[in-house]
């Protein structure tokens, strides 16, 4: 969605990791763009608390705290595309200035939000986030692969996600710290605007920061000159590695969400000696640290085979995994934890594969892509659903097949490229 204009393209080829090959050293931008992965990294992660809380404090039964993520994740549909034509109009820097204005406008909304007391004051809070959290997303995954020489721009990119996970790890950590400590009745919430306060403050810091910073606009070289020639021999919708892959993202993210969001009902009531702030704990100390690793040791992997098998490989175990989990006990812990590890790498290879030789088509189609994201609001509230009828192990039939239709997607996918490559 955002087009290059020819006085911004980035002469890549022949530099470095983070300098151009006209000798522009772009490290500290890539810095300043990565504290940005961090940021919706950690506040990810602090939603994935807040189900099993405000079952406690609002006494709402598990389809409707599924609407937690709801608010979250149809934000990722409603704002990709504006999100693109935000930075098409003022650029990256104003792109990313805008999304972390909407940050802050709802971190702050939480405090007027616990006077309020009501389960719709905080989901808007976290849709506002949401929404400014997508403009970043859909900036910023780009914008990484630009801020040096092209064939570095994989590398940078999975250095910047490294951070993303750490946020991950450090939400449910300090989130929990601040939620569960204060007990299950409604004045609990009383608290709950004290982690948002802080990511507030620090968003309003990182917009200064921004404003004064040297945030080039740039653009891939290939790209432009690709978009130029109007090559692209056939219409995005039928290319099917890419209309799958956009199921296939949908798809991954609902399972991936549904898992965070429902870990803690799992966990607790799987072994009743664990308390809700210590599975918080777990989450972020353990859960989340196996993302993180899962995500560096599968970048590796990819890196000598090749992406569809591995994600094919990847998506068989979560699923076997996730059946695991599904039977319970110290055994279906272990299951659970290990789909952390394995679906760490699918975010980034379904989208790489979707949009693989698209040219003129590849930005629409990332923006796309990033809207299938709302695949995490329909899973937890049919996982919630379904739990309240029977229990939350049976819940985690839906990841299950939503893993199976990825592994189907990776086993397919040099079929899909191969004929939409025919002319």
């Amino acid at each position: 969605m955002i087009t290059p204009v020819s006085s911004s393209i980035a002469r890549t080829k022949g530099g470095g990791m983070f300098r151009t090959a006209d000798g522009k050293n772009l490290f500290v931008t890539f810095a300043l763009v990565t504290t940005l992965f961090l940021l919706w990294g950690f506040c990810n992660g602090m939603i994935d608390i807040l189900n099993k809380h405000f079952q406690n404090t609002l006494h709402i039964n598990k389809f409707q705290s599924g609407f937690v993520q709801f608010a979250n994740y149809i934000a990722y549909f409603l704002m990709a595309i504006p999100a693109g034509m935000i930075a098409r109009k003022f650029g990256y820097k104003g792109g990313i200035i805008y999304g972390l204005v909407l940050i802050a406008a709802g971190a702050f909304w939480f405090i007027p939000a616990t006077s309020i007391g009501t389960y719709w004051a905080f989901l808007t809070g976290l849709f506002i986030l949401a929404a400014g959290m997508t403009c970043l997303e859909t900036i910023a995954n780009p914008y990484t692969t630009v801020l040096g020489a092209t064939e570095h721009g994989a590398t940078r990119i999975n250095m910047a996600q490294s951070c993303n996970g750490i946020g991950w790890i450090l939400g449910p950590i300090v989130g929990g710290h601040f939620v569960f400590s204060g007990g299950t009745t409604a004045d609990a919430n009383a608290g709950l605007y004290i982690p948002y306060l802080g990511v507030g403050i620090v968003v309003a810091v990182l917009i200064v920061v921004f404003a004064m910073a040297y945030v080039p606009d740039l653009h891939a070289e290939e790209e432009v000159k690709t978009e130029a020639e109007g090559k692209g021999t056939k219409p995005l919708w039928q290319r099917w590695h890419f209309t799958f892959g956009v199921a296939a993202q949908f798809l991954y993210v609902a399972a991936q969400t549904g898992i965070f969001s429902f870990f803690i009902n799992y966990v607790v009531e799987n072994d009743h000696t664990v308390t809700e702030q210590k599975a918080s704990y777990w989450l972020g100390a353990i859960g989340f640290v196996l993302f993180l690793a899962g995500r560096v040791c599968g970048s590796a992997v990819i890196s000598q085979f090749k992406p569809q098998r591995v994600l094919t490989i990847y998506a068989i175990l979560c699923a076997v995994l996730t059946a695991m989990a599904m039977g319970g006990g110290q055994l279906g812990l272990i299951g659970i934890f290990g789909t952390f590890f394995f679906m760490s790498i699918m975010f980034p290879t379904i989208f790489a594969l979707g949009i693989r030789g698209l040219g003129e088509h590849t930005k629409l189609a990332s923006s796309l892509i990033v809207m299938s994201i709302v695949g995490g609001a329909i899973a937890p509230p049919l996982m919630g659903y379904i739990a309240d009828r029977t229990s939350m192990r049976v819940g985690f039939a839906v990841p299950l097949i939503c893993f199976g239709f990825i592994a189907l997607y990776g086993m397919i996918w040099q079929k899909l490229e191969n004929k939409d490559s025919e002319v």
